[in-house]
């Protein structure tokens, strides 16, 4: 089953991103086990996102970087669409360090983000992921798998990302 599902979503999703970094084994990586605090400081174990039976997408991101903030606002506008045609969830990880992440709840109150706000300070997360820079987009199926990663941002890149959730909706479905 993983050598069928890896191979359809290979064809089918690469076209859409040949620039993008898709899996390329028979086994996609999975969200690690790594706990991070969430606006609240409520501890959240970020593999629980991965066993929850939805499609998640999760964005990396920075209060000083101004293409994350672009990106995640842009998903903002299609969030609720996307939570009922998907019944997906979006999953902010804001890897300001401790002396900045208190401009986090402030910004993210500001614009409404409706969404799921990490904190890793410590960038933990981001080192098992194993990415250098944001913005940084992946994509987890409602099997746990990491199907879709992405570095940068480019307006219209949201176009795209819905793409790629469709595909792996409808796959899903079948």
């Amino acid at each position: 089953m993983k050598f069928l599902k890896t191979l359809c979503l290979l064809l089918t999703l690469s076209a859409f991103f040949a620039t993008s970094a898709f899996a390329q084994d028979d086994e996609f990586d999975r969200l690690p086990e790594v706990t991070l605090k969430d606006m609240d400081g409520k501890s959240v174990n970020v593999a629980d996102y991965g066993e929850n039976g939805k499609i998640t997408v999760m964005s990396f991101w920075a209060t000083w970087c101004g293409p994350c903030k672009k990106e995640l606002n842009n998903i903002a506008e299609r969030y609720d669409r996307w939570q009922d045609e998907f019944g997906l969830e979006v999953i902010a990880v804001s890897v300001d360090d401790q002396r900045s992440s208190d401009k986090v709840k402030t910004y993210v109150n500001g614009v409404g983000w409706e969404y799921d706000v990490l904190l890793d300070v410590n960038e933990d997360l981001k080192r098992q992921l194993n990415f250098q820079t944001v913005p940084y987009t992946i994509v987890v199926d409602s099997e746990g798998d990491i199907l879709y990663e992405h570095g940068g941002y480019v307006e219209g890149d949201e176009n795209e990302l819905e793409e790629i959730i469709k595909e792996i909706k409808a796959y899903e479905e079948e």
